[in-house]
């Protein structure tokens, strides 16, 4: 259950970016340097420029975060013996907790 909580703190990263790209970069107009040449009204600059990175951060920060839950909720479980179940559960709470209590703090 700690694992699960320690690793919903590594998880603020990843989660933070993802959230970044749902907001920001998935309702904007333009998604490329190709879609400048239309001149959508509602293209910015400076989110397009910044999505390849945040993409890179969350594909180098969201693979190992994945990878470690998958071996603390799914591999040692079943070494051990154990039903998936209440590990599994205990997962979807905690692993976005701390998330969602920044969220909260910060006004949403």
């Amino acid at each position: 259950m700690l694992v699960n909580l320690a690793l919903g703190i590594l998880a603020i990263i990843p989660l933070g970016l993802g959230r970044w790209l749902v907001t920001e970069w998935l309702p904007m107009g333009c998604h490329s340097v190709t879609d400048l040449a239309s001149a959508p009204v509602d293209c910015d600059y400076t989110t397009l420029d910044h999505a390849p990175v945040v993409m890179g951060l969350l594909a180098v920060t969201g693979v190992p975060l994945a990878i470690a839950v998958l071996l603390a909720d799914v591999v040692l479980p079943l070494r051990r013996g154990r039903r998936l179940g209440p590990w599994l559960g205990t997962a979807a709470v905690l692993l976005p907790a701390p998330f969602v209590v920044l969220l909260a703090l910060a006004g949403w």
